[in-house]
């Protein structure tokens, strides 16, 4: 790759041809504000719209001020990125954008999330010096997972990358001319009526609250509340390694079992690990992929524990329903266990029973209103929260997370083994499935359980594992646009798997929706991932089917895996939805 030279602030610097200034002046550690600009590059994607003009600068020879972060660098080029020029274009941005922009930061949800407002405060505005007509759009509130308040919007268009070009769903895009544009989806439907499937990657990337999570915490508070209800929380794999950021604990910290006491001090009845449930999501699954197997059944089955990337599916592959293994998603099913084999055990009527999940994920508030997610009339779980809203209750009640000491998760069904924790990494369920259904198959013990071919971000990876004479050939995908890729080579005969897993967000649930910000910083993502995979290793029982409380719940409730009464509780059907 040839370099090119250029001068920075005085500073010699040498960079890759086709990098742009502000990728140079990274080189330097010279810092240039940015309001539109992401750099995902663990996705391989930038979003390079240059709307902002924020991170303007001088270079030398060019009468107009040049954007940072779309110009590329020449050989030879001199620029200045500190020139009273400069700063005063800079403040001008803002305080333009500052001018169509609402004044409620106290209340906003992304106050001191704000990037904008970071920006001002770095920029030491202090008023808004020009008053006049706001653009004004009706808030959209009609999902269970996202609003939408274009008030807020600063046409960044970085959801529109992240939804277009990363995950192709194709919801977003500018509507209207001039003054009244702004983003919406198709035809401004509101976006429970849209091909959404509330990933909520457009919330993890918007800099403002234009674009931000249904906050449930007021119905949990309700809950806890109520003297007649019986409430029991469950928090995903993901949440763990990721809940410590918001209480300043480097990124890559496990707190679970300060998570675990955390939610006892705010009342919760009864607090249970989810990875139990992605153990006996693991029974379920990999019996239905043996039983696929050994009966000529429809291959590849494909993991549904992501429900972003089941809606997907229904709209945009909705030809290929009979494929998705039936397994509901491992909260869903602790919520159908506890309302009915824990509530018999502790005697209380399920219709008290009220049961809160913690996700990393915006989609899961979608997927627990799914009317065929039900049992007797009662909603297997009953309200979800984010890994971020969790954080604001602790907060809410003066609980110092990091300062707690560690507890242990509810018995019986709190225990866990290390496949259940590697759930919320890409290639994780998959992976624990194998560990499973590969003794099941072989009626051989799997010495070596780790398949590092199905681990890292690549977005599309590939693994062919022996199982008696059978090479059984493994896909995964993170990302819906690589989901997009991989389903396309199946329908087209291109590619054949037996068995796919898929995660709608980056990373897998890590990098769900739901999670701290990362404000851009994929790196953060690695972290995590390799905190799961610490977690795994230092588990006791690293086999699903291991696991002594799921032997006793089939022992005593259930009978046998994939068995009738499984099925009654523990399986779904998918629905074909229009593709726009």
């Amino acid at each position: 790759m040839a370099m090119v030279n250029l001068t920075i602030n005085n500073m010699n610097v040498a960079v890759e041809e086709g990098s742009t200034i502000l990728e140079a002046a990274k080189k330097l550690n010279i810092k240039i504000p940015t309001l539109c600009h992401l750099d995902l590059h663990n996705l391989k994607m930038v979003n390079q719209a240059a709307s902002c003009r924020v991170c303007v600068v001088e270079v030398a020879g060019r009468r107009n001020l040049a954007p940072a972060c779309a110009t590329p660098v020449t050989e030879g080029m001199v620029v200045t990125t500190n020139t009273v020029r400069v700063i005063k274009a800079r403040r001008l941005v803002v305080e333009l954008l500052l001018s169509n922009h609402p004044k409620d930061c106290l209340v906003c949800a992304k106050n001191l999330e704000c990037e904008l407002q970071a920006l001002a405060a770095e920029l030491n505005i202090r008023e808004v010096k020009f008053e006049g007509e706001r653009l004004r759009v009706p808030k959209d509130t009609s999902s269970f997972s996202i609003i939408r308040d274009m008030d807020k919007c600063v046409l960044c268009r970085r959801c529109e990358t992240m939804c277009n070009k990363v995950q192709t769903v194709n919801v977003l895009s500018a509507i209207n001319r001039g003054f009244k544009t702004h983003v919406a989806p198709s035809m401004n439907l509101p976006l429970i009526e849209s091909t959404c499937t509330f990933c909520g990657q457009c919330v993890a990337v918007c800099p403002t609250g234009a674009l931000v999570e249904v906050n449930n915490i007021g119905r949990v508070w309700d809950a806890l509340n109520d003297k007649k209800k019986f409430v029991v929380v469950q928090t995903a794999p993901a949440v763990r390694v990721a809940l410590g950021e918001e209480f300043g604990a480097e990124p890559g910290t496990s707190v679970t079992g300060k998570m675990a006491a955390g939610l006892r001090q705010l009342g919760f009845n009864a607090v249970f690990d989810t990875d139990f449930a992605a153990d006996l999501t693991i029974m379920e699954e990999a019996s239905e992929f043996a039983h696929r197997l050994q009966h000529g059944g429809k291959l590849p089955i494909l993991t549904s524990c992501c429900p972003g990337w089941v809606k997907f599916f229904e709209h945009q592959f909705n030809d290929m329903l009979d494929i998705p293994s039936s397994c509901k998603s491992p909260h869903e099913m602790m919520g159908a266990i506890v309302k009915t084999y824990y509530a018999q055990k502790i005697g209380v009527d399920p219709k008290d029973v009220y049961v809160v999940s913690v996700m990393p994920c915006l989609a899961k508030k979608y997927e627990a209103a799914r009317p065929e997610l039900s049992n007797d009339g009662l909603q297997d779980v009953d309200t979800v929260i984010t890994t971020r809203e969790l954080a604001m209750m602790l907060k809410e009640a003066n609980i110092d997370l990091m300062a707690l000491k560690d507890e242990e998760f509810d018995n019986p069904l709190g225990e866990s083994t290390g496949a259940s924790i590697i759930f919320g990494a890409t290639g994780g369920v998959i992976e624990a499935a194998l560990r499973t259904a590969y003794e099941w198959l072989t009626n051989e013990t799997l010495e070596q359980v780790d398949f590092n071919d199905l681990r890292g971000f690549d977005g599309i990876k590939e693994a062919t594992v022996k199982v008696n004479d059978l090479d059984v050939k493994i896909a995964v995908a993170h990302g819906l646009g690589n989901a997009r890729k991989l389903l396309e080579a199946i329908r087209s005969g291109e590619a054949n798997y037996h068995a796919i897993e898929i995660m709608a967000c980056p990373g897998g649930c890590i990098g769900g929706g739901g999670q701290p910000y990362l404000h851009g910083d994929m790196d953060i993502l690695k972290k995590r991932m390799e905190c799961i995979y610490e977690e795994d290793r230092g588990k006791p029982i690293r086999k699903s089917h291991e696991n002594p409380y799921i032997k006793q719940l089939y022992k005593e409730f259930l009978g046998e895996p994939y068995g009738e009464k499984a099925h009654e509780l523990l399986h779904t059907h998918y629905v074909k939805r229009r593709k726009m």
